[in-house]
């Protein structure tokens, strides 16, 4: 069964709803992508999912535009900017990753204003009038320590590799492995690193903390960060934690040679880069005059020790594993929120 089989699965058995029916011609609107860091493997396989659902729906007219657009440094004001530029350059819906839940609630609300669909996803806005896509990123990480604890009945020491400071996914997921640890109380958290989602980031920030860490158990991650933290152990000749993965390449194919090797076991767990093309295709939806609920869920995508070697052979090499949406799945989860 492939990815987009297990996510559209849980999404079929919400609905069995016909297909909605077009209310508005959008052949003549232009839709925008807001993006705030482009620094990680998966924010460049969100962005080539972007470009190849856009352009194919440019190419067979359904829209005049999907351009994409990233700030070049993950700052809520420039990407406030960019949103305000996006408003004069006229485009008719707006998708946004945003760099703050708030901080960018004004230059929405300018867009919303101006007549403007705005539709967020990944990192969601709170500003009433867009539209958000969200993750249970909260459970994403709760879902880490329920896995650790079956694992380590007597619990033990975490490290903890978290993302962006100060992004909306790196606070939910925190809060969530937090949670997870209060109910689990056999494990304390005895580290905690800013990773970046990034390997290189990762392995850094993970060397310089562990000579003053004790024996660890495991180690919980927001992904991007997984193969980063086994190499800073493996460099400071300390025996290798369970490390939960986040669906990357390279993490997926070091779980695979270890597992190979030795019979090392974990998960991996992490939200599909093709989520932006849901936004892409919800942002469609309501410029075509669907009744769109504000608030849409998708599942997050998670790989266990079985599915190991079938998730990596659809993963492209120094990619992500993903699932792209097309119309019809969009309709898919709109008519299930409803």
């Amino acid at each position: 069964m492939n990815f987009k089989t297990v996510i559209m699965a849980s999404v079929a058995m919400l609905c069995a709803a016909a297909p909605l029916s077009a209310q508005a011609d959008t052949s003549s609107k232009k839709i925008a992508l807001s993006n705030n860091y482009a620094g990680n493997s998966w924010r460049q396989a969100m962005l080539t999912s972007w470009d190849k659902v856009a352009s194919e729906a440019v190419k067979s007219g359904v829209v005049a535009a999907g351009d994409a657009f990233t700030t070049a440094e993950n700052q809520a004001t420039e990407q406030a900017a960019q949103i305000q530029n996006m408003i004069l350059q006229g485009y008719d819906a707006i998708v946004v990753n945003a760099a703050s839940p708030t901080a960018l609630n004004g230059a929405v609300k300018e867009a919303c204003d101006a007549g403007i669909t705005v539709v967020s996803f990944d990192g969601i806005v709170t500003e009433p009038c867009a539209w958000r896509i969200a993750v249970d990123f909260k459970e994403m990480g709760r879902s880490q320590v329920e896995y650790l604890s079956g694992r380590f009945p007597d619990g033990g020491n975490l490290l903890e590799v978290r993302g962006l400071a100060g992004v909306f996914v790196d606070d939910e997921i925190s809060a969530g492995i937090h949670a997870g640890v209060e109910q689990f109380p056999q494990f304390k958290i005895v580290g905690s690193v800013h990773g970046d989602w990034a390997q290189d980031v990762a392995q850094r920030a993970v060397a310089g903390v562990l000579p003053s860490l004790p024996e660890v158990v495991g180690v919980v991650t927001q992904g991007g960060d997984g193969y980063g933290a086994a190499q800073a152990f493996a460099a400071a000749n300390r025996p290798t934690p369970v490390i939960v993965m986040g669906n990357r390449e390279d993490e997926l194919q070091w779980w695979k040679e270890q597992k190979d090797a030795n019979g090392y076991e974990t998960m991996s767990v992490s939200i599909a880069p093709g989520v932006s093309t849901l936004a892409f295709w919800v942002a469609q939806q309501v410029l075509d005059g669907q009744d769109v609920p504000k608030d849409l869920t998708v599942p997050f995508l998670s790989i266990s020790q079985d599915t190991l070697e079938e998730s990596l052979k659809s993963t492209q090499k120094g990619g992500v594993a993903n699932v792209e949406y097309a119309l019809e799945d969009a309709k898919a989860v709109i008519s299930g929120a409803k």
